[in-house]
């Protein structure tokens, strides 16, 4: 059984392979029966659902800045959910446009070097992903209670009566009217939970191959380890550096086609923080609206963290390799071997200094001192905006 059926097999059991693949087939992200996009009903289904809730949405949202830039807290209220968008929309085109890659790198797991051999190993895997599972959970929720939030706004703040949308939107309709209103709340929602589901399943995605870099190192230290003094220690010894460099490899791969999403979501995030911190600078934090601003905050901030937190994971990981590798070479049964293993042995380990490190084209790294370089330039963005404001 290959790496990905086992794989597979473990998120099975935690429900996780369904969470990621189902609402990604559902959203017209993810071909059926793993083949690329074609002439057929279900890429006509994933055109019209990018027209209808990706471009039209965004359109709408875009159109009305013209009409409201001179309101610098209107214009505020509209950037920060359209600039969300147009996140989301980017990360989720730029997911398709390389769906073949991805698959290849799903494809890459499917090899011997990449398989768990023992419990120990299998026990490796499981472990993170209960921590995945609870990373993802927590998301998810805050997702969902955000949206729900900016759902029933205009009810709670008594909006609706005024036929206020959830969303500041231009439309070719007259929106103060019957049933135009209520089609067009129907459609705002009918687009934003799409596209924030999008979102999320992405982002994890990206969350769970870095996880999967994380794991791989602890096998290969748990393979280097239990090296034993036999005629086969050689041959063993050479399967853990292919390991190894397979490994550099689909870190590489994958940093390579998740840099570009990283980067748009580190580049929008600071702006969105810096708005909603000045949308809620004008409401009570008390009411409706100003809860959904919190959540909002809360939301982004939590996103931010997941990406720098398993990005620093990994590059903890990988930097405390060399010398983990090192005690697991000395643990192993090396003394008896002869010169050419040994020189083999002191290859690897030196091999083993390179840094996996996941970052966003190159420009960052994903880790917890970039989070926190977000969050003090959020601020100071706000503090801007908030002075501009009084002038």
């Amino acid at each position: 059984m290959g790496a990905l059926n086992i794989l597979l097999m473990v998120l099975s059991s935690y429900r996780i392979s369904k969470i990621l693949i189902i609402p990604n087939q559902c959203l017209g992200l993810w071909p059926k029966n793993n083949d690329l996009y074609k002439l057929d009903l279900y890429t006509l289904y994933a055109s019209v659902a990018a027209l209808v809730i990706l471009v039209g949405h965004n359109s709408c949202a875009l159109i009305n800045i013209f009409y409201v830039y001179n309101d610098l807290q209107a214009l505020a209220k509209i950037v920060f959910v359209a600039t969300t968008n147009l996140q989301a929309t980017f990360k989720m085109y730029t997911f398709v446009r390389n769906i073949k890659t991805f698959k290849q790198l799903l494809a890459a797991l499917n090899s011997d070097l990449f398989r768990p051999k023992t419990s120990q190993q299998f026990e490796i895997v499981k472990a993170t992903l209960r921590t995945w599972r609870k990373a993802y959970a927590w998301f998810l929720t805050i997702l969902c209670v955000i949206i729900s939030m900016w759902s029933i706004t205009p009810f709670l703040t008594g909006g609706v009566h005024n036929y206020q949308l959830p969303f500041d939107a231009w439309y070719p309709v007259e929106i103060k009217v019957s049933p135009n209103y209520e089609l067009l709340y129907f459609y705002q929602l009918l687009c934003i939970w799409p596209i924030s589901v999008g979102n999320i399943h992405v982002d994890s995605l990206f969350l769970a191959v870095m996880m999967y870099v994380k794991v791989q190192c602890e096998i290969l230290c748990e393979e280097l380890r239990t090296l034993k003094d036999n005629a086969n220690f050689n041959t063993e010894l050479i399967n853990c550096v292919k390991h190894h460099k397979a490994i550099l490899r689909f870190a590489q791969e994958s940093n390579t086609f998740f840099s570009v999403i990283a980067l748009g979501q580190m580049a929008t995030s600071t702006s969105v923080l810096a708005l909603t911190m000045f949308q809620l600078s004008f409401v009570n934090p008390a009411s409706g609206e100003g809860l959904g601003h919190i959540l909002y905050i809360t939301g982004i901030s939590t996103q931010m963290h997941l990406y720098c937190w398993f990005g620093n994971t990994v590059e903890v990981k990988v930097s405390t390799l060399s010398s983990q590798i090192i005690s697991a070479l000395y643990e192993s049964e090396w003394i008896n071997q002869p010169p050419p293993v040994k020189k083999n042995l002191l290859i690897l380990s030196i091999r083993c200094q390179r840094p996996i490190r996941m970052t966003a084209i190159g420009l960052f790294i994903l880790s917890l001192e970039t989070f926190i370089r977000i969050l003090r330039s959020a601020w100071s963005y706000y503090a801007v905006l908030s002075s501009v404001n009084n002038d």
